[in-house]
């Protein structure tokens, strides 16, 4: 309850005392003599006890309680602070669900375009697969078509070789035309890069060539070619076919002299 304020001591409240229930105004309360009767609003806030009613002279002041309660006001402060913080963080909130669905956006049409990208990617590379493949068969056609233009004179020769042969007087003649032919086939392995393997007066070369036989021999030392049985090739250095040779065991061991 508030206190009664004082009023002060004048000629006309001199000596009147008046009840603090007539000051308050409460219910039932007769206004003093000579004074008018409060209004009719007053009374309605009395009753809903929305203020307080402070005398001052002859007038009847009304005071709102929420002007007069300092702990009220600071709950309805902190009741608006409390109703605005959840709109605050609600801000927030839909900031983020904003960006995270940009984001997941984004993310989609990256995803979308390195599919594309892997799909071009693979079609390319199956395309470029079996266009080398393509390029391989053409290059070993064109290979197999240069040997054949090469070596076809050498047939050519050959069958006039054997035609020559049947009407010759004699085989020395016959010969003659077949090592043509030979040469001439060799020539054309060289020119395409094949080459023979020298064996014959060679040290032996278990690389290059294959040893059949072994026999002992005064003319070679132990460890040379003294015959070859199947000339071998090779290409660049790249061994087509070996050798097959006969190698020289060296000269036989002369026999012990005899005991005396």
């Amino acid at each position: 309850m508030s206190r009664r304020p004082r009023i002060p001591e004048t000629r006309a409240n001199r000596g009147s005392e008046r009840p603090s229930a007539d000051v308050r105004g409460g219910p039932g309360a007769q206004p003093p003599p000579g004074r008018p009767s409060p209004p009719e609003g007053a009374e309605a806030l009395d009753r809903a006890d929305a203020g307080l009613r402070i005398a001052s002279g002859s007038r009847l002041v009304i005071v709102p309680r929420a002007m007069s309660d300092p702990e009220q006001n600071g709950a309805n402060d902190e009741a608006g602070e409390t109703a605005e913080a959840p709109a605050e963080r609600a801000e927030p909130a839909e900031e983020r669900a904003t960006t995270l669905e940009d984001k997941l956006g984004e993310a989609q049409a990256e995803a979308a375009r390195m599919r594309e990208q892997l799909l071009r990617t693979a079609a390319d590379f199956d395309n470029f697969r079996k266009r080398s493949r393509r390029e391989v068969d053409e290059a070993q056609r064109r290979g197999r078509e240069t040997i054949l233009k090469d070596l076809l004179p050498v047939f050519d020769n050959l069958e006039r070789a054997a035609t020559h042969a049947e009407s010759a007087p004699d085989a020395k003649s016959v010969a003659d035309g077949v090592r043509i032919v030979l040469k001439q086939f060799l020539d054309t392995l060289e020119r395409m890069g094949i080459k023979r393997i020298p064996a014959v007066g060679k040290p032996f070369d278990p690389s290059v060539h294959e040893a059949i036989q072994q026999i002992e021999s005064t003319e070679h030392p132990a460890g040379v070619v003294i015959a070859e049985v199947q000339p071998g090739y090779i290409l660049g250095d790249y061994l087509i076919r070996a050798s097959m040779v006969v190698v020289s065991k060296g000269p036989p061991a002369e026999p012990a002299p005899a005991a005396s």
